[in-house]
């Protein structure tokens, strides 16, 4: 595999203003040096993300290749998790397998964490699903169900099987990937709110002990971040409002106006390494202040 030189985390110039670290001073105009000073210590690590296809899940992949961490890529879609796997491999030069796999079925998540255990593993993300937007007579039981057995019982079988791993080498660390919906509930995603609040409570329950063991587990509430998914919901949204989904770009709000992936990708990769060693037991909120207005 080729070698290849891995920008430094933080080391694209994101408008940060001068500053110390390590009592020397951060020129503005050179940010690129900030690099030097934030190793993240995952080169050589392992990682589990699921939902890795696309979107926030994709975008974590690729940022935590470009910290020198090997991957296992978990999506429905098997051909386009290849393509994805040989960008990666090309780009970055780390190792990446992947697996196609429904994580709403128990077969294949025991399958996908029997690959994961097969060697080395430091890191689980939790990104697989979407659950769908509509208020309660919306949302028929059906739907419903199959919407949880996806997010919320994929998310809490997988850390039933890879947990006692991770506790068992003494290291280790799962991120959820949940949703804002979590912190600000609406009648109008009622199946979502109520399945991240739920999420965001079996994280937090997880990581109060689990750091006992070495492993630490905590999440990211993500609000609207510029994906397909967020254009799905919008869709769904103006068709309610306007009788007509092509409406969706007037709901786009401005202030704040949604994060991008990499956004996201950043904190993640920040938060699953070792610069965040003290960190277990929460669930992080990445809205440009949204949910606080």
């Amino acid at each position: 595999m080729k070698p290849v030189r891995r920008a430094p985390f933080c080391s694209v110039q994101r408008g940060w203003s001068r500053g110390h670290v390590d009592g020397g001073a951060l020129p503005s105009e050179n940010v690129a040096d900030y690099g030097r000073y934030v190793d993240l210590h995952l080169t050589g690590q392992r990682a589990l993300v699921t939902g890795a296809s696309k979107g926030i899940g994709l975008g974590v992949a690729r940022t935590l290749a470009a910290e020198g961490v090997d991957l296992l890529l978990a999506a429905r879609t098997q051909a386009r998790l290849e393509d994805e796997a040989a960008a990666i491999r090309d780009e970055f030069g780390v190792a990446v397998e992947v697996l196609g796999c429904d994580l709403s079925v128990s077969a294949d998540q025991q399958r996908l964490a029997a690959v994961a255990t097969a060697s080395r593993l430091d890191i689980v993300v939790n990104n697989a699903g979407a659950i769908p937007g509509g208020s309660l007579t919306d949302i028929d039981e059906e739907v419903w169900r199959d919407a949880w057995d996806l997010k919320v019982f994929g998310y809490i079988n997988l850390t039933r099987l890879l947990l006692p791993v991770l506790q068992q080498a003494g290291r280790g660390v799962i991120l959820n990937v949940i949703g804002a919906a979590a912190d600000r509930p609406s009648a109008g995603y009622i199946a979502g709110a109520a399945g991240n609040s739920a999420l965001v409570g079996f994280t937090k329950a997880i990581g109060a002990t689990s750091g006992r063991h070495g492993v630490r587990a905590l999440a990211v509430n993500p609000g609207l971040i510029v994906t397909d998914r967020m254009t799905d919901l919008l869709r769904q949204q103006a068709d309610e409002k306007f009788g007509d989904a092509d409406q969706w770009e007037q709901l786009m709000p401005s202030d704040p106006a949604p994060g991008t992936v990499a956004q996201v990708a950043d904190v993640v990769t920040f938060l699953v390494s070792d610069r965040a060693s003290h960190v277990t037991g929460v669930a992080l909120t990445i809205d440009g202040g949204a949910v606080a207005r």
